[in-house]
């Protein structure tokens, strides 16, 4: 992996880990688009950077992570559905579906359920005046609706802002319910892969891991900021359009020049 190729993938981790877009998915079309060599190292390096997002969470959330041990509760139940699931099924799930023909097809069914969702959330009404008074049995249906995010194209942000909002948050309180729950449950995915390609991270490859964490910590960070005042402003249905157009167009993309979408 060159340093550009690492800066574009990171570019694009910090952009769309925390958006309701798939960060999982653009990446797995822009390895096919760039044609990274050495696939295994290209997935510790999506790990790696994965967790520069993170911190990103954790230092702009720092003061709602320290306000409650409530909070801690919540976000715990929420997790386990996602934690039993990924352990028993993550590996079929990457197996069978980590390709560029169910990214496509995830990106514009989730687009057109964004598009649903926008129309919805300004109907529904806001039941809680905080994330704190969220109710254990609430947290635990946005942690079901979280395992749908397991197939990539889906996007764990679109699927935890979803079941947010079907649960009684507003779309601000859905959105910043969906990055702090995306701490622990990023930290325990990043963790059992990190463990698991310990072998492929050689002394040699630390800048370039450093960097491309550097790069998405910095553009998550800024583009999560960017993100809750475009959501308060236009809502969620110009992602959905996005997604729409990003997975039809790659599908054309791939027919016209013979990529292979199934490798």
């Amino acid at each position: 992996m060159t340093y550009l190729q690492a800066f574009i993938i990171a570019v694009i981790e910090g952009l769309t880990e925390f958006l309701p877009v798939s960060s999982t998915g653009h990446m797995i079309l822009a390895d096919s688009l760039l044609k990274v060599k050495d696939p295994e190292f290209t997935k510790t390096f999506e790990i790696v950077i994965q967790l520069g997002a993170i911190f990103s969470v954790v230092l702009l959330y720092r003061k709602r992570f320290l306000k409650s041990f409530g909070i801690y509760l919540k976000l715990f139940v929420a997790f386990i559905p996602t934690g039993i699931i990924g352990v028993l099924a993550y590996k079929t799930i990457k197996m069978y579906l980590f390709n560029p023909l169910t990214v496509s097809i995830s990106l514009i069914v989730g687009g057109l359920v964004l598009i649903g969702l926008d129309r919805w959330s300004k109907k529904e009404e806001q039941m809680y005046a905080d994330l704190e008074e969220l109710g254990y049995l609430a947290a635990f249906k946005i942690g079901l609706i979280q395992c749908l995010s397991m197939v990539p194209g889906v996007s764990r942000a679109a699927a935890t802002i979803f079941g947010g909002i079907y649960t009684g948050f507003n779309r601000e309180q859905a959105a910043e319910f969906s990055f702090l729950l995306a701490v622990p449950t990023m930290m325990a995915a990043a963790g059992y892969d990190l463990l698991k390609e310990k072998d492929n991270i050689h002394s040699d490859d630390l800048s370039i891991l450093l960097f491309g964490g550097l790069v998405a910590f910095i553009v998550a960070f800024l583009a999560i900021k960017a993100f809750i005042a475009f959501l308060n402003k236009y809502g969620f249905k110009y992602f959905g359009y996005y997604r729409i157009l990003l997975g039809i167009a790659f599908l054309l993309f791939a027919y016209a020049s013979g990529l292979e979408l199934q490798p």
